[in-house]
């Protein structure tokens, strides 16, 4: 077994034994109506459930609550995002139909996740985390003692921020930087961020025809960082390329190796453990001075 501070290549993937596996809104929701995409959450699933059956521990950071909540109460008029279309509506307001949002389409989605697991007989659980639950001592030792004893019962936990209680206090802000966090407590060997971009570019290719793809990263820099782009390819997504560089940068800092892959198909997932040359490879540089309480802060 490697020790926490030496890199991965590739064609190491395959000897990985705890792995994480985030995927946005945008890739388990139809963009038309942001309901479901039962046949794309089925692959996901099936993929995950074969990375299990090969001996690996793997935990799913699922996005698509909000967007599935607003599609079941056919909320129209205002975007779950804060961003209101009526002008009368408040802050408070909006969050209020985005918690009501969430706690309707995390039961659904739930559900979803539930039934088709149980199609290959895999068991699975929910963990909804806040920012809280990392930040408190406490909570992050229970937080941590639940992830273990879901790996040694053999379940696929599901794990997506508790938007339901959810303040812009305690809020992660995306799901990007919730699965470095929970990549970084558990003790992953590797994380896989599948997104609607192949891996970082050197500027946004939506509106840059001359972008650059970089397929590996050996260390993160300033250089890097000028690469981040707040904008993300899809409207119920969240996490644009600068939440992603903040993910790598905790999950470098963890020792965990990173992956950015596109969502577009979730063949990707069994290939980049294969060690195909998917998306871009982040290393691993595990920091001895690593604290997650340091990308906890509100800034």
């Amino acid at each position: 077994m490697r020790k926490q501070w030496e890199t991965m290549t590739r064609n190491e993937f395959k000897n990985c034994k705890k792995i994480v596996v985030k995927i946005g809104s945008s890739s388990v929701t139809h963009k038309e109506t942001g309901g479901a995409d039962l046949i794309r959450l089925e692959k996901l699933v099936r993929e995950l459930t074969d990375l299990h059956n090969a001996g690996h521990d793997v935990i799913l950071v699922s996005s698509g609550a909000i967007s599935v909540g607003v599609k079941a109460a056919n909320i129209k008029d205002i975007y779950y995002d804060g961003k209101g279309k009526n002008e009368n509506e408040g802050p408070d307001e909006k969050l209020k139909i985005k918690q009501a949002c969430a706690a309707i389409g995390q039961a659904r989605l739930m559900m979803i996740y539930q039934k088709l697991f149980a199609e290959y007989n895999q068991l699975t659980a929910q963990v909804l985390m806040t920012k809280r639950t990392v930040a408190d001592d406490l909570n992050r030792f229970n937080a941590i003692n639940t992830f273990d004893e879901l790996m040694k019962l053999g379940v696929i936990p599901v794990v997506n921020e508790n938007d339901t209680i959810s303040t812009y206090e305690i809020e992660f802000g995306d799901n990007d930087t919730l699965s470095a966090i929970v990549a970084a407590i558990t003790g992953a060997d590797l994380l896989i961020l599948l997104s609607d971009i192949d891996g970082i570019y050197t500027d946004d290719p939506n509106k840059n025809s001359e972008a650059l793809f970089i397929p590996e990263i050996e260390s993160l820099s300033e250089k890097i960082d000028g690469f981040a782009k707040d904008s993300t390819g899809s409207s119920v997504g969240t996490g644009g390329m600068s939440a992603k560089i903040r993910a790598a940068k905790i999950a470098s800092g963890a020792g965990v190796e990173m992956v950015i892959a596109n969502a577009c198909d979730l063949g990707n997932i069994h290939r980049i453990i294969n060690g195909d040359d998917i998306g871009t490879f982040i290393h691993a540089s595990k920091e001895p001075d690593f604290f997650i309480g340091d990308f906890l802060s509100d800034d």
